[in-house]
């Protein structure tokens, strides 16, 4: 059993709604409709500048140090011996198609180590450099994590290579000073293997509870990961009974409502509402998404959803991308059906979540796609090609629901311009930037988000649509060029796969910014201006400058509602 929770107080010790929070999605390639192990990501915090990260490969002299900065903030937190040769990254892949992503989950705040030197942030960018696969990449986690200690809380990774696919929930063990040094450094954690098939989701609570103890090809674990939990105090019951997240990241409220509600949503959405997956005696079940509606909304703790669920069809980067958008749309918790989403069906909430009233403290939702994202990506490692030609980022910037994805290859020799480090930062504005023109043409919609993101989201599905065809034959221009055997073919592919991301993602850029001027004409002052089937402004038949038709849209039934509700005496309308 569980002990000592009561000794921690409820706000530091687990999740609350309005935490800057990241959200993935985990296809196995069984699950997948093309064959590729998936992960998706977003990036989301308010302060964190949407870029794509590129290191190339590397070779370093013996006793190189490298220099080790926490992701989040800059901060200098010490350096660690380099070694002799590293990978080339691209955003949370590398070259051998290797991926990882994260949400962080805080965990029991006595476990933070301030003497640690690798943030989580480091643990996965440092991991991506020197492996291959999704096993080697735990092991360099928990080497780097054991050896130079864990800065960070406690965090989920995603993990997935060219055949497998695996959670890791991981936390420090806090400080215990001896001599100077803490002799606590290192952290616990538990890695499952998603079964071929099989989907995951996790969105800042840590979702691996009971796990398999003498099963290695599946699950691995720290060897005192329940030791640990003796020793301090929190757990009494047998080994078997151990639950990793009842311990560590234990629930309340807003680790359902505000974080398990996403992971619930995300299964919901690719399963058609209906969750297969194995019980613990390993038959097969099959229950209604609704059967966990409460755990989800927060109210009932015993209803928690599986880690691993069947999806209702084979899933493509397009369906994964899609959820990524999600705003719980036709759930309870649809952000666009209340008066918070105004009289335009704004499916956001500003900060802060929570707000007090009448004695009572209320929360707004925190769905998958939130406006305060960095970037956003679905990585593909595509066994069945060749490393040079496999790996593929779909990448992004700024909120997914209002923004796209494009397709950058894993072998590039440069970065897109658009999506390049240092071009602008959060107190910089560039108008070369991909975060800076998709979060104009964002902020554009929120004012009017029921009529003008329908039209932004139409040309993110076009595009995207498209480059799904278009990377098959720029896959079948690159292997032919293999298969000829030439001195260069390589070097030569790679040339292809650059020119192809780098071109594709800057007329998507221009595109945007096009876009976003197009929306200020169309949209301005709450007027919608009349187009023609091509697409070109109806003018008023005497003056070009003049449009012809206009339109007011107006506002919802909900905001008339309430508005006539509350303040109807006043502006009602009498003979």
């Amino acid at each position: 059993m569980i002990l000592g929770l009561a000794l921690i107080p409820a706000a530091l010790m687990l999740p609350s709604v309005e935490s800057e929070a990241c959200t993935n999605v985990l296809v196995t390639k069984g699950a997948s409709a093309d064959g590729s192990c998936m992960v998706s990501y977003a990036a989301d915090s308010h302060q964190l500048y949407g870029e794509l990260y590129y290191r190339p490969a590397a070779d370093w002299k013996k006793g190189e140090m490298l220099k080790i900065y926490e992701w989040d903030t800059g901060k200098y937190l010490g350096e660690i011996p380099q070694v002799r040769h590293t990978f080339q990254t691209v955003g949370n892949m590398n070259e051998h198609q290797l991926i990882i992503a994260e949400t962080t989950y805080g965990g029991r705040p006595e476990l933070f180590d301030s003497t640690g030197i690798m943030d989580y942030g480091s643990l996965i960018y440092v991991a991506l450099q020197r492996a291959k696969t999704a096993r080697e990449a735990i092991e360099v986690i928990v080497d780097l994590a054991n050896t130079y200690g864990y800065y960070s809380s406690g965090e989920s990774f995603s993990i997935a290579d060219k055949d497998e696919v695996w959670v890791m929930d991981l936390i420090g063990k806090g400080m215990k000073m001896k001599n100077g040094r803490n002799v606590n450094k290192g952290i616990v954690w538990v890695a499952r293997r998603v079964p071929d098939g099989y989907i995951c989701a996790h969105a800042n609570q840590a979702r691996i509870s009971t796990f398999p103890l003498d099963d290695p090809e599946n699950c691995m674990y720290a060897p005192d990961v329940i030791s640990f939990a003796r020793e301090k105090g929190w757990y009494d019951g047998p080994d078997e009974d151990f639950s990793f997240c009842d311990t560590y990241n234990p629930l309340n409220f807003g680790g359902m409502r505000g974080c398990e509600a996403r992971a619930w949503s995300a299964f919901n959405i690719l399963c058609d509402g209906r969750f297969v997956f194995e019980d613990e005696s390993g038959n097969l079940v099959e229950r209604s998404a609704y059967d966990y509606i409460g755990y989800a909304m927060g109210y009932d703790k015993t209803k928690r959803f599986p880690l691993f669920v069947k999806p209702s069809k084979k899933i493509t980067m397009k369906d994964v991308a899609d959820v990524m958008r999600d705003h719980f749309e036709g759930t309870p918790m649809d952000m666009t059906q209340d008066i918070g989403a105004g009289g335009n069906a704004l499916p956001y909430r500003w900060r802060p979540m929570d707000f007090e009233y009448g004695g009572k403290t209320y929360t707004n939702e925190r769905a998958i796609a939130t406006q305060q994202t960095g970037f956003w990506f679905v990585g593909q490692s595509r066994g069945w090609l060749p490393d040079v030609v496999g790996g593929i980022i779909w990448f992004g910037t700024d909120d997914a629901a209002t923004s796209w994805l494009s397709p950058v290859y894993t072998s590039i020799t440069e970065v897109p311009e658009c999506f390049a480090e240092d071009n602008g930062s959060m107190l910089e504005y560039s108008a070369t930037s991909a975060f800076w023109v998709c979060n104009r043409v964002a902020n554009a919609c929120y004012r009017m988000y029921n009529v003008m993101a329908p039209e932004v989201r139409a040309k993110a599905d076009a595009f995207e649509t498209a480059q799904m065809e278009a990377v098959r034959e720029v896959d079948r221009k690159a292997l032919d060029v293999l298969a000829s055997g030439t001195a260069g073919a390589e070097a030569e592919v790679r040339d292809i796969l650059t020119g192809y991301s780098v071109e594709t993602a800057q007329k998507m850029f221009r595109d945007w910014t096009e876009l976003e001027i197009f929306l200020l004409l169309k949209y301005i002052d709450g007027n919608v201006k009349g187009q023609n089937p091509d697409g070109s402004f109806i003018t008023n038949g005497y003056d070009d400058g003049i449009p012809g038709v206009i339109s007011n849209p107006g506002y919802t039934g909900k905001w008339k509602e309430s508005v006539a509700r509350e303040h109807g005496k006043v502006i009602e309308v009498v003979d």
